[in-house]
């Protein structure tokens, strides 16, 4: 095969939950580089805007919160009607707090899950049921974590939430494989980006430390020596919606430095 990697995503479409900023963002950015149109779905509907704003006239930006299945519903199907199609679902939104596990409250463990694993579920409900209907061989990429693989300290909500979308992922790669859909996962470790700044406070505060101490534990973890970007994440995120990665599907692939290599 001569044809220069993710050239056969031009032309294609993609809707991108939580796409107004970091990882996602940094996903839309580098689609819409390989020709994808990028359709955002965000719970900031103004930030959605101005990203899509730096993504070409096509670009598309929706108000969503993925954690309510009537707006995901209405929305996708705005979606449909105003892109007329797509074919890649980057299942990207995703929240954090942090706290002792003996102190977790009901609000944050339900806030976790209601958009770590609920808007996943909900979102690839609505993907799937829409690639079945059109008989597309659609490919979904979904955010997961460094913590799906390793449970974190501090974040036991979190991770359980994000260990949850590993599972979603591949039960559901296997009920759709026989129809050409992929589904598939991206599990990023320590990324430099606005929620990391709260966490880092977060941290710093429960363990005692500085924010300098915590980002200085984050990169001593990281055998490739630094914080992750996320340009980092979006190349995997791109190559796994590429005819790349045409025989890979329900996987967690880490991209984290080399902090977890399991």
């Amino acid at each position: 095969m001569t044809s220069t990697l993710g050239s056969d995503l031009k032309g294609k479409t993609a809707i991108i939950t939580g796409g107004a900023t970091g990882i996602g963002r940094a996903i839309a950015s580098s689609l819409s580089a390989h020709g994808v149109r990028i359709v955002l779905a965000d719970l900031n509907l103004e930030a959605a805007k101005a990203t899509a704003a730096t993504l070409g006239p096509d670009a598309l930006a929706f108000g969503l919160d993925v954690s309510k299945r009537a707006e995901v519903e209405k929305t996708f199907g705005l979606i449909e009607k105003t892109a007329g199609s797509y074919d890649i679902l980057i299942a990207n939104a995703g929240v954090s707090t942090m706290n002792r596990a003996i102190d977790l409250t009901d609000e944050e463990w339900d806030f976790n899950f209601g958009v770590n694993i609920k808007g996943v579920f909900l979102t690839n409900q609505a993907a799937i049921r829409y690639f079945l209907k059109t008989a597309r061989k659609g490919v979904i990429v979904n955010t997961a974590s460094l913590a799906a693989k390793v449970g974190a300290p501090l974040l036991a909500h979190y991770s359980a939430s994000k260990f949850a979308v590993l599972g979603w992922t591949q039960a559901l790669a296997r009920e759709v494989a026989a129809q050409g859909i992929r589904v598939n996962a991206v599990c990023p470790g320590f990324v430099k980006t606005s929620m990391q700044d709260r966490e880092v406070e977060w941290e710093a505060k429960l363990r005692g430390m500085t924010p300098e101490q915590v980002i200085k534990d984050y990169v001593a973890q990281t055998p490739l020596g630094r914080l992750e970007t996320p340009g980092d994440v979006a190349s995997l995120a791109t190559f796994l919606c590429s005819d790349g990665a045409r025989f890979m599907t329900g996987q967690g692939i880490n991209v984290t430095g080399g902090v977890y290599m399991g």
